[in-house]
């Protein structure tokens, strides 16, 4: 059998190593890392206790990790706790409670401010007022709301009785709300009348009513309140949030659970497929997520930190909510778009807050290299300290203008690697490490990771393949909901005893992680297995070229030939002559085999949300075929 059978070109090589300086070092928490990495690995179940033993717990655990029904792993088995425990709970009568937890601002400059106290009191509320709705420990509750502090008040308050929260996207269609509300027979769904995007009003109490009519499972919708336009109200089924809690007491008890206890049900996008709901708990999901973001992020008790998701995608769950207030700082919710009304919103959020950490996404990177250095430059940055990135693997192009215009050469710069269905960071550095631009570096500690080729055998360095995760870790996936024949088919089938994470990687020579991108958006041109995103990474390095999106066409001698769109930077103008220019360049900074036969320039690319590049669809479109659920669209 061909030993090269599942490996990847790799085409890009990144040699420069960026250290940190001497002040990153000193305040880092992680100052040796490999030397943690190491002792991790040889006592993983040691080292996961002891990260467990940082917060609070009800009942101590019997075992750290079952693995004895594995792949369907259990932590923390025997011990009781409650993730709003440690996120709310123990900082009362602290210094903390005084402190600001969430500050909310939106396109139109309001902005509102809640401490610890006050954002306690409110999630106490809706918490019992949740309870009169007979809410009651392991019910699921849907929520479809934008990115406001009333987000976070019903998901900690779901957690705080025992119940499941659900959040979707609040872009999604109204057959994309319903098919998840479905799926796990959510009892309540809470939403708001509309909401704020872009200058844009949305309606969201119509597409929750459309998503809900005849719906066996909802018996209760809460709307939060926010706009002035008449609301259609079912009877005896709609409440308003205000009504809901205005009468409710201040305090309400945190409901002990087993570490084991569902903490939320998280759907993937279901683009190609029956959206998967991905299932976390209370206990090794609170573990593994303080971990990695206190480690990761250098976390001080003073830091304003901003993370630019959205609490509909994990990214939003894990290091929006639950981390930051756990860690007892500041988080900074933005309803809006960082690019509106002009390209330096996001710098005008980051001056007015004096924001220290901004962990953002590389295609909104891409986006503001667009429209060029004026627009950060306009604004002090100076609060700036660490830089982050998440979603997608960040081309080194865009990498290095981040590190170099928006950090100065000061901000040390966390890529992250990780899934919804990991739960917590996987792959990536900590501030004290020499970087590369585009890698995503080393596995974090207690992580162990490999790329394999289709025979199930590790690649030697400099060759791509399949990443994979050779153990268990606390924040994984239980399961996906009411599907256990999927979760296994899904991660754990191709290399038995591996999790298959789908994407493509290759290490170097010097141990570091470079994510190639998903397996299926793999070209297969000439005999040669080549990620879309190494292509679109040799186009963005152009200077003219802002993004780029790459998808495989079907050619009867190559198997497939490569089609490029090309977002181009303002000032340049797409032609002939450029298309050829772009060519070449290729040919240079990538390879002769990734030539690209076509290249079109566009203005837009599709995207979700979320910032990731739908490539199916730029393929559905250009073959003419039917592209499937688009409400994930950003536009």
């Amino acid at each position: 059998m061909d030993k090269n059978l599942g490996r990847t070109e790799v085409l890009l090589n990144e040699k420069k190593l960026y250290k940190p300086s001497a002040k990153t070092l000193k305040h880092a928490r992680v100052k040796q890392y490999k030397a943690v990495a190491v002792k991790a690995a040889k006592d993983p179940e040691g080292y996961w206790a002891k990260a467990a033993e940082e917060l609070g717990w009800f009942k101590r655990w019997n075992t750290v990790l079952d693995a004895s029904q594995a792949p369907f792993f259990k932590w923390f088995t025997g011990a009781e706790c409650n993730i709003v425990h440690n996120a709310l709970d123990r900082h009362m009568g602290t210094p903390v409670e005084k402190k600001t937890a969430i500050i909310w601002e939106n396109d139109a400059g309001d902005r509102r401010k809640l401490s610890y106290a006050e954002l306690n009191r409110e999630v106490c509320r809706m918490a019992n007022g949740l309870k009169n709705l007979k809410v009651r420990k392991g019910d699921r509750v849907a929520i479809y709301m934008q990115n406001t502090p009333e987000i976070a008040i019903a998901m900690l308050a779901c957690a705080k009785i025992g119940a499941v929260h659900s959040v979707v996207y609040a872009g999604y269609s109204a057959r994309a709300l319903r098919e998840r509300i479905d799926d796990q027979a959510a009892k309540v769904l809470i939403t708001s009348d509309v909401g704020f995007r872009g200058g844009k009003v949305i309606d969201m109490k119509k597409v929750c009513d459309e998503a809900v009519q005849g719906s066996p499972s909802i018996q209760h919708m809460v709307i939060h309140r926010r706009g002035n336009m008449p609301v259609s109200m079912k009877m005896n089924r709609d409440t308003y949030w205000d009504a809901l809690v205005e009468s409710q007491p201040d305090r309400c008890e945190t409901v002990p659970v087993e570490a084991e206890h569902p903490l939320f049900i998280l759907y993937t996008s279901g683009t190609t497929a029956k959206p998967k709901g991905i299932v976390h708990v209370h206990g090794g999901y609170m573990v593994g997520i303080n971990r990695t973001f206190e480690w990761i992020f250098d976390i001080r008790p003073d830091d304003i930190y901003w993370c630019t998701a959205d609490p509909g995608w994990v990214t939003g769950h894990s290091y929006i909510v639950y981390a930051p207030l756990m860690a007892g700082i500041t988080t900074l919710m933005f309803e809006g778009v960082p690019i509106y009304p002009q390209p330096d919103k996001i710098w005008k959020v980051v001056k007015k807050h004096k924001v220290n950490i901004l962990y953002t996404a590389p295609t909104l990177i891409r986006t503001l290299i667009k429209f060029g250095d004026k627009w950060p430059k306009k604004h002090d940055l100076s609060s700036l300290r660490l830089l982050g990135s998440v979603g997608e693997p960040i081309n080194p192009e865009a990498w290095r203008w981040y590190y170099n215009v928006i950090g100065k050469k000061r901000c040390p710069i966390v890529d992250t690697w990780w899934q919804t269905e990991t739960g917590m960071i996987m792959i990536t550095p900590v501030p004290a490490m020499p970087l590369k631009a585009g890698s995503a570096t080393l596995p974090f500690p207690g992580v162990q990771a490999a790329v394999l080729d289709d025979n199930g055998s590790e690649v030697p360095p400099g060759k791509g393949g399949y990443l994979v995760i050779k153990n268990p870790w606390p924040a994984m996936l239980r399961t996906v909901f009411r599907n256990e024949k999927r979760y296994l088919s899904t991660y754990w089938e191709k290399f038995p005893g591996y999790y298959e994470t789908g994407d493509l990687a290759h290490i170097d020579k010097d141990g570091y992680f470079w994510i190639q991108g998903r397996s299926d958006d793999v070209l297969s041109i000439a005999g040669h297995r080549i990620g879309s995103a190494e292509i679109e990474s040799g186009l963005v390095s152009h200077p003219a070229v802002s993004e780029a999106g790459v998808i495989g066409k079907p050619h009867p001698i190559k198997g497939e030939t490569a089609k490029a769109f090309v977002i181009l930077k303002q000032g340049y103008t797409g032609s002939e002559q450029l298309v050829e220019q772009l060519k070449l360049h290729l040919r240079k900074e990538v390879g002769p085999v990734a030539v690209t036969d076509e290249i079109e320039f566009v203005d837009k690319l599709p995207k979700t949300r979320s910032g990731k590049i739908m490539r199916r669809v730029l393929k559905a479109w250009e073959l003419g075929q039917d592209a499937g659920d688009t409400s994930a669209l950003a536009d």
